[in-house]
């Protein structure tokens, strides 16, 4: 083999690993991409169950306080209705005994 064919030899070696680097470098490329776009994709599928998962617990939560404060409403129209019932009742004793305290004096 002449110097020349070396030399032919030794260049087309070089091309050859420098295009081999080239792909390995582009190859990296795209799998960092690839990566960092499954990452995003990943943030923003959490993002959005978070969110899912935050309404569902604030509407539970809305819910039972919506319940308690009828539970609340509920007995103290009950309380309310008991008082109006008794002082209905006991009206005509009232008027009376003022009546009769005022004719005392």
């Amino acid at each position: 083999m002449s110097m020349g064919e070396v030399l032919r030899s030794i260049k087309k070696a070089e091309q050859g690993a420098e295009k081999r680097l080239l792909d390995a470098q582009d190859e990296a490329s795209k799998v960092l991409s690839d990566a960092r776009k499954k990452s995003s994709e990943m943030i923003q599928s959490a993002a959005e169950e978070s969110v899912a998962m935050t309404q569902t617990i604030l509407d539970a939560a809305r819910s039972k306080g919506q319940g308690e404060a009828d539970s609340v409403k509920s007995e103290g129209s009950k309380d309310i209705a008991a008082i109006d019932t008794n002082s209905a009742k006991n009206q005509d004793e009232a008027v009376q005994m003022v009546v009769d305290a005022l004719m005392s004096e």
